[in-house]
């Protein structure tokens, strides 16, 4: 490189390759992104708002101090790599950055997209590893677990199982992982009477995979809040994942595959004007933000209009809380009334504010003794890899020192992965704001398992 080209100017403003759009041919051209790289990372220089989020712009600033001289030029394709790898999609530099395409402003900066161009990108010309097949589909995580009759629950807490995983599949040995439920969320709501032969009703609960497979009870918690504050609300069997795993490894085909028979099942009910809400903010955020530009043809108009009829629970909740039908009538309080809530990330990024917490607030005797903010560092599978496992502890100190600091015997967080992290790393598992409002309506014990404030097992299937 010569000394005239590594000093040239780099222009702040678009390049001819900027596009954030898989089905636009630049989108793929390694030169084009290379363009739109170099314009990211001297933005991100000139500014430094984003230092204090994940390790990509640490990585990035420390390549511009200590070895480039500031000369974004210098950067190689192992570097970028290297600060492209340490994203995890938070979304909090989106939401901090002043240059975005939601801010309206000219540099038409989104860098958490453009992370997942690159990453897209380069899975093209990579075949897929075992750990990606293994996370891509939580769904097919879910039904093996079943099939293997509470083996891979045995599994995932013995040490050799966990060491020889972590060598073959890439999952940190000490990652605590979550229990698989012995019966899929959709066969309870199903057998309950929620999943209904014809479209319809006033909302459809979008449960997510993770509660579909994992946490059932969260999704049993929302239908009874709902159900108690008088919504006519639908389970809808056979979704899918919102395809979050597999484009964090850039499987596009993934999301697109996942994300069209969710459409083939939810748009009939949208269509007769449900709402679909969403238990979890990562994919509420997914199904809102990133299908209608990651989809193609018909699906990518589908997809817009799902987006709107999307909701958080607690957002849908709070919509009606000055109707007749909100039911106030609470029977019990977390112990001493404090409850310190932790606000997810891919909250934030959707811009619609704290619901959840809003609405914890109308329990009598509540207060919210702190609102944490900071990212926990679970961010989808990124804790739970070997290379993510510590940094994922050490990115989400503040929040865990933030909600201990809040001196709260009750923790609340709308994000059920990032109750994994606290429950690991700063001991206190929080409760889903649903599960939260269920047991004030129902008087039951705040410091109990779901199991044990309904007096029975954790295998008991969560029967009410």
């Amino acid at each position: 490189m010569t000394t005239e080209t590594s000093q040239k100017r780099i222009s702040y403003l678009p390049t001819p390759g900027l596009t954030y759009d898989p089905s636009d041919a630049r989108y793929w051209e390694p030169a084009a992104l290379e363009g739109e790289v170099r314009r990211a990372f001297e933005i991100c220089h000139g500014c430094r708002m984003c230092f204090k989020y994940c390790d990509a712009f640490p990585r990035l600033f420390d390549l511009l101090d200590r070895r480039y001289d500031g000369d974004v030029h210098r950067i190689t394709g192992a570097d970028t790599d290297a600060v492209m790898d340490a994203c995890f999609q938070c979304k909090l530099c989106e939401v901090q950055c002043p240059y975005t395409p939601r801010d309206g402003h000219e540099f038409q900066l989104d860098f958490p997209k453009l992370v997942h161009r690159h990453t897209a990108v380069r899975a093209r010309t990579k075949p897929k590893s075992l750990r990606h097949r293994v996370l891509n589909d939580p769904d097919r995580a879910g039904r093996m677990a079943r099939l293997s009759l509470g083996f891979a629950n045995v599994a995932n807490r013995t040490r050799p199982f966990r060491v020889l995983m972590e060598k073959t599949v890439g999952l940190h040995r000490d990652k605590l992982l979550p229990e698989f439920a012995s019966e899929p969320f959709d066969a309870w709501a199903e057998r309950e009477g929620y999943v209904k032969p014809e479209p319809g009703g006033e909302v459809v609960l979008f449960q997510t995979c993770f509660v579909q497979h994992n946490e059932p009870d969260i999704g049993k918690d929302a239908l009874y809040v709902l159900k108690r504050n008088g919504v006519d609300v639908r389970v809808v069997k056979g979704l899918l994942c919102c395809g979050m795993p597999a484009w964090e490894h850039g499987d596009l085909e993934g999301v697109r595959r996942q994300a069209h028979r969710d459409l083939d099942l939810l748009l009939p009910h949208v269509e007769r004007g449900a709402k679909v809400l969403v238990v979890n903010p990562t994919c509420s955020m997914m199904m809102r933000k990133e299908w209608p530009h990651l989809l193609a043809g018909a699906d990518r108009e589908r997809a817009e209009k799902l987006a709107a009829a999307v909701m958080d629970v607690s957002e849908f909740l709070w919509s009606i809380r000055n109707e007749p039908r909100f039911d106030a009538s609470f029977q019990s309080a977390p112990p001493g009334g404090k409850v310190a809530y932790h606000a997810p990330c891919h909250l934030r990024a959707q811009a619609v504010g704290f619901k959840g917490r809003d609405l914890i607030r109308k329990i009598p005797g509540v207060t919210i003794s702190g609102t944490v903010m900071e990212c926990c560092g679970h961010d989808g599978t990124y804790a739970m890899t070997v290379e993510g496992f510590e940094p994922s502890a050490r990115i989400g100190r503040k929040a865990f020192e933030g909600m201990k600091g809040a001196e709260a015997e009750t923790w609340a967080s709308d994000c059920p992965l990032a109750a994994i992290q606290f429950e690991q790393h700063a001991g206190k598992k929080p409760l889903h704001p649903m599960t939260l409002l269920a047991r004030a309506y129902r008087g039951e014990d705040f410091g109990k398992t779901p199991a044990q404030a309904r007096g029975g097992s954790e295998r008991d299937g969560g029967k009410r």
